[in-house]
């Protein structure tokens, strides 16, 4: 669990699910204890699938919930191309008991299926110990369960951009790159007599980013749109947020960060 590979894996997924399901204001936390009842994962096949599953929205008893993430697995290994009788690295027992690696396997799967917009770490390996009682004796054998393979395997359902190839090949040129954007931003935010001298530490809230969102498009945004001074978390995330809807309106894709996660 402590493995670095892992816990990037699973910051990537956890993520890539709350992007997916942000308009239903959920926002999962940890991935074996908010995905095991199936819930959240219900939520995330109706949204990448746009067909919804005729199963109850709530769910208390162990039963009802073992009945439902029956339901929602069939369902997604129908999605996935998998057959009934065939067998899968996860099941209703497998991950409503929060096991943590069949609910990987099951989602980094359906990642590749929808080609999300992320990059999944390469060969992501989780050592499993495997405890078995034979005559009374307990024995356990470690075996090693490959979650992610190559990068070659995975290109094809991610969308990489130029940054991932500079991070890649040339991570000593990121201060020039970082020095030309900073002489980019300058020159539109000097209109307004603001200078940017630390992109990390001056863009974090979303106040220049949405004046210069303006300044580019030349129009004026007005104040009570956003918040000039935010005093909280909550308001530099409507800042950010808000920040990449001009974004979207002004034709551009839309950002692969989340709001939350370039705040510090």
């Amino acid at each position: 669990m402590d493995d670095p590979k892992l816990k990037a894996l699973v910051g990537v997924l956890i993520d890539w699910i709350n992007d997916e399901l942000a308009e239903h204001r959920i926002i999962v936390q940890n991935l074996d204890e908010d995905m095991y009842d199936g819930q959240v994962l219900q939520k995330l096949l109706e949204k990448l699938t746009g067909q919804k599953l005729d199963v109850p929205e709530v769910t208390q008893s162990e039963e009802n919930q073992k009945q439902k993430l029956r339901v929602v697995l069939g369902y997604a290994n129908r999605v996935l191309g998998i057959p009934r009788v065939a067998s899968t690295r996860w099941s209703v027992e497998s991950v409503h008991s929060k096991n943590l690696v069949a609910i990987l396997h099951l989602l980094v799967s359906l990642a590749r299926q929808f080609r999300a917009p992320i990059r999944l770490p390469e060969n992501v390996i989780v050592n499993v110990v495997v405890v078995q009682k034979r005559d009374g004796v307990l024995s356990h054998r470690i075996v090693a369960e490959e979650i992610t393979s190559t990068y070659d395997d995975l290109g094809l359902r991610c969308e990489r951009d130029a940054f991932d190839t500079l991070f890649d090949h040339a991570p000593d040129k990121l201060q020039v790159v970082k020095k030309s954007l900073v002489t980019f931003v300058n020159k539109q935010l000097n209109k307004i007599h603001l200078e940017v001298t630390d992109l990390d530490a001056q863009f974090h809230d979303g106040v220049y980013l949405t004046l210069l969102m303006g300044l580019l498009e030349s129009y004026f945004i007005p104040l009570h749109e956003f918040y000039l001074t935010p005093k909280d978390f909550d308001q530099k995330v409507h800042n950010v947020a808000f920040a990449f809807e001009l974004m979207q309106d002004a034709g551009l894709p839309k950002p692969k960060a989340r709001p939350e996660g370039t705040i510090s």
